[in-house]
């Protein structure tokens, strides 16, 4: 099966390998955030940290003579200064029969993580990187990797043009890593769904191509969310089989919006994230506010974790505030 999805890919990449665009715009997006956030816990009590973010989208594209519309898209984000500030650059080769095939020099994604994000907003991303020495919380080839695992460079992305109300499919192809102990190039495939009302269903599966075989697998990912009036309701699950023991993990999601104005909403959030063969489940908690003013998004929340080391000892058990505003031009 994987064989036939490769020589699929390849073939349609293969046909569309030299391509120019006769005329065409150009665009520039922008965003920027100035963000506020504290930690506490026991023997932790950290203070108050202050960063900002900032990047710049620029796309461009044209329709051929032949019908076929190409579009390049890159970002320069200060965050990746080095080796260049660019980041996550694709060109997009698609046309209203054949669906669009996109291929990502740099920041790609397969089937399985480009349905993003958990359903409660991934509350353990904001405890991951915490390095406090007796309150490590680093989850390494565990929850992380099912949310963050990507295609790395040259990877490619197709997705169908409807094959009914409702429902598109999309298949990748993420190359062999770099280290000739990896597995071999990885594939994947997935669908979404949209054909009632308020109800958005997704599923995929993918190869984890990482850089040992020992972090590399499979992926599984479903998510499902309902919109009624001011309320969503939203559930998703990830799931990674790794090849190493004691390194398979599921990470569970639900999450409840209610949307008060056009410029208020309230979220609350939870996540379950289980490793095999750890003592205990980590476990998370989430209520955040937006409000959003012209082209200012003001966000505040208040994060719960326990055992968020997958222990069960006293120090696993945090909090964290965050504040922040962000801007789109």
């Amino acid at each position: 099966m994987n064989n036939f999805k490769k020589i699929g890919l390849t073939a349609l990449a293969a046909s569309l390998v030299s391509v120019s665009a006769h005329a065409g715009e150009i665009s520039v997006a922008g965003g920027a955030s100035i963000n506020v956030e504290g930690f506490s816990g026991e023997e932790l009590n950290a203070g108050k940290a202050y960063t900002m973010g900032n990047q710049l989208t620029f796309t461009g594209g044209g329709e051929l003579d032949n019908g076929l519309t190409v579009a390049v898209s890159f970002v320069m984000d200060q965050a990746d200064a080095t080796p260049s500030p660019f980041d996550s650059h694709s060109v997009t080769i698609s046309s209203d029969t054949m669906g669009s095939l996109k291929f990502m020099g740099e920041g790609g994604s397969t089937a399985a993580n480009s349905i993003d994000g958990s359903a409660a907003g991934d509350i353990w991303d904001k405890f991951d990187s915490l390095t406090n020495a007796s309150a490590q919380v680093s989850k390494s080839g565990a929850t992380g990797d099912s949310v963050t695992a990507t295609a790395g460079d040259n990877a490619f992305m197709y997705t169908s043009p409807e094959v009914m109300e409702g429902l598109v499919l999309t298949a990748s192809y993420a190359p062999q890593a770099s280290t000739a102990e990896t597995r071999a190039s990885g594939t994947g495939i997935g669908l979404a769904y949209t054909g009632v009302e308020g109800l958005t269903v997704k599923y995929a599966k993918a190869d984890i191509v990482n850089s040992t075989k020992a972090l590399s697998g499979e992926q599984t990912v479903m998510s499902a969310s309902y919109a009624y009036g001011p309320v969503t309701v939203s559930y998703s699950n990830f799931e990674g089989d790794l090849d190493t023991a004691n390194k398979d993990y599921e990470l569970t999601a639900f999450a409840v919006s209610y949307t008060v104005s056009d410029e208020l909403s309230v979220t609350y959030g939870m996540e379950d994230a289980e490793q095999e063969g750890s003592a205990a489940d980590a476990e998370y908690e989430s209520l955040s506010l937006s409000y959003v003013t012209g082209g200012m998004t003001i966000s505040a929340g208040m994060h719960e974790a326990e055992n968020a080391n997958f222990g069960t000892a006293s120090n696993q058990d945090l909090e964290k505030w965050t504040l922040g505003a962000s801007f789109a031009f």
